[in-house]
């Protein structure tokens, strides 16, 4: 956003309201109690200066005991309030971070993917993470110390001018200059705590990347180019970590040096006054108490500006996710399949990825294609022809630009997300697993199914492996399933597909990593599976061609050709190409030696160790 639009601190922060709402009560009895705890503090200083001019001056030594008893009660006074004030607010900023943080996650899993794909997955968990705990700091401490900081300052400042009008319109004119300062500080620190925060979001992308990719730097050795691409960005945090610190620096050297030369002054003032006469021993000796009371508050605006201003930055960057529009929605008037048959049609479909170029073609340029309920249709063309694009638009991960695309004759709009995605399910070629058991892996998208059905979804897909596992199919299969073969992985993601028992299945390329023979008896296995289930299958093998009733040839953003296999190979010269195209990568890979046979592969199970690490 650019500085000229952004809005300014108070209004950014005042964002905050709705999820503080309900732990306002508590801060706001914190707040409060800190208040009084600031005012005892004050009220020590009037004690005292009773105590010197009435006391200490009639020689009362009787009367000494109780003015230190008051002001040791006063002392416990304060020291009991700032604790009650601590627990009152600690507690409800814990679960005023908790609501942030499942809004965002819940915000996150309602953006389209095209939200994902611009968006670096360490900027948002940086955003979670440390600029939640910002925000939960602030309200928590920043905010209720700015309050009763402030209110200290200002009675304070009523305290000193009633002592003594002239030592105070003095103490307070020498601390005008600690405002402009602040406001100097204030443009600076915030440009910098920004480029901090977004700095630190690629770092952490920057390692999660690493991680994530740690057998492919390992294999090609690019363990040290990683490193050096590392220290590149951790050395531009570094130096913006200390332009910061340089800022902080900056101020709190004046908001050290204003209030001890104005103290200095004022001492020397004060004593020239009281050798006078104007001012008794007891005044002079509160108003430099007050000073010193107003002393921490003074200087804790330093502190509290740039911890404000670090929030207000993180209050930017989490809205910036929050305020992202979700444009893939449920309806305002859905409609409902009673009968579902599993009819899907394309009716000239066109789309084109966001931000795209103008310049570049549509990648979907007007589909036309109907695969009837029960029939299996094979997508094929040459790579990057738009295959993979056309099955993610089948559940509306994106929205096509223009035409549409029928569910039973209805319009896949008007129909809820959640209903459109029970109907259709898919397996990907990059099988995607999560850090939990087999069982809730596989009956992701219908956890209510009994064993039965989970048999049967592991039979199909050939995924038997898994009661090999140390805890069979309650065994946790790691982060992302990298613990497991590329196989295994593809035959669990089958199977997840298998068990939702969808109207329309849709396989991108889901047996790619698989070798011939398991191949085979997977095919095998979805064919009785298929003989009642619409299928959608991009081929990446000529094999997988044959689990199909017809195939569809793209090519230029369209289909140019429907029909049986071997109807297009007599008839279709662009199918003969890409067949035989598909049928060298098939030759290729398998003389890459890229899987291993379905024995070695079963054979490649996890030990229990790696599982329970």
């Amino acid at each position: 956003m650019p500085a000229d639009r952004r809005p300014n601190t108070v209004s950014a922060l005042w964002r905050l309201l709705p999820y503080a709402r309900p732990a306002l009560p508590r801060l706001i009895l914190g707040m409060v109690v800190g208040i009084a705890a600031g005012l005892v503090a004050l009220a020590i200083p009037q004690v005292l200066e009773y105590l010197v001019d009435t006391v200490l001056a009639d020689r009362n030594a009787a009367g000494i005991l109780p003015a230190a008893l008051l002001i040791l009660g006063l002392g416990v006074f304060e020291a009991a309030a700032i604790l009650v004030r601590r627990t009152l607010v600690l507690t409800p900023n814990t679960h005023i971070e908790a609501r942030m943080r499942n809004a965002l996650f819940e915000h996150l899993q309602r953006l389209p993917v095209a939200f994902h794909d611009r968006w670096p997955s360490g900027q948002l968990l940086s955003r979670a993470i440390s600029d939640l705990s910002a925000i939960r700091r602030w309200l928590a401490f920043g905010l209720m110390l700015l309050v009763v900081n402030t209110v200290t300052i200002v009675v304070g400042a009523i305290l000193l001018i009633t002592t003594s009008p002239l030592l105070g319109v003095v103490y307070l004119v020498m601390s005008v200059p600690i405002w402009f300062v602040g406001a100097k500080f204030e443009r600076t620190y915030t440009l910098v705590a920004r480029r901090s925060q977004d700095q630190t979001g690629d770092l952490a992308t920057a390692v999660e990347e690493s991680v994530h990719g740690i057998r492919v730097l390992k294999a090609f050795g690019r363990g040290g180019h990683a490193l050096k691409k590392f220290e590149r960005q951790a050395e531009e945090l570094r130096g913006t970590e200390l332009e910061k610190a340089s800022a902080v620096a900056f101020v709190w050297r004046w908001l050290i040096l204003i209030p001890d030369v104005t103290f200095a002054v004022c001492l020397a003032l004060g004593v020239v006054l009281a050798a006078q006469g104007s001012l008794t021993a007891g005044a002079l000796v509160a108003f430099f108490a007050t000073a010193t009371v107003l002393r921490f508050p003074v200087e804790s605006i330093g502190f509290l500006l740039s911890f404000t201003l670090d929030t207000r930055t993180a209050t930017d960057r989490y809205f910036e996710v929050m305020d992202e529009p979700n444009t893939i929605t449920d309806p305002q008037s859905p409609r409902t399949l009673d009968q579902p048959q599993g009819l899907l049609e394309f009716r000239d479909v066109h789309f084109r990825y966001p931000d795209a170029p103008d310049r570049f073609a549509d990648l979907v340029n007007g589909v036309d294609l109907r695969i009837e309920p029960g029939e299996t249709m094979a997508l094929v063309g040459l790579t990057g022809s738009g295959k993979s694009t056309i099955t993610a638009l089948v559940t509306r991960l994106y929205d096509i630009d223009s035409g549409a695309i029928t569910l039973d004759g209805v319009d896949i709009r008007d129909l809820r997300l959640d209903e459109l995605r029970s109907r259709v399910a898919m397996a990907f070629e990059d099988a995607t697993l999560f850090s939990a058991t087999v069982r809730e892996n596989v009956l992701l998208g219908r956890p209510d199914a009994g064993e039965e059905a989970l048999a049967e979804a592991l039979r199909i897909a050939q995924a038997q492996f898994v009661h090999d596992l140390p805890d069979g199919l309650d065994t946790v299969i790691g982060e992302e399933g990298l613990s497991l073969s590329g196989g295994q992985r593809q035959r669990l993601a089958l199977a997840r597909a298998v068990a939702a028992r969808p109207s329309v299945l849709v396989l991108d390329d889901p047996l790619s990593a698989l070798d011939v023979e398991t191949e085979e008896l997977v095919e095998s296995a979805l064919r009785h599976v298929l003989a009642s289930t619409t299928a959608l299958i991009v081929a990446h093998r000529p094999s997988t061609v044959m689990l199909a009733d017809r195939v569809a040839v793209l090519e230029d953003g369209r289909i140019t050709a429907v029909g049986r296999h071997s109807e297009l190979l007599a008839t279709n010269d662009h199918y003969r190409f890409v067949i035989s195209s598909l049928d060298e990568e098939r030759k290729t890979a398998a003389a890459s030696g890229s899987d291993s046979d379905a024995a070695a592969d079963d054979a490649a199970v996890i030990d229990a160790e790696e599982v329970r690490a």
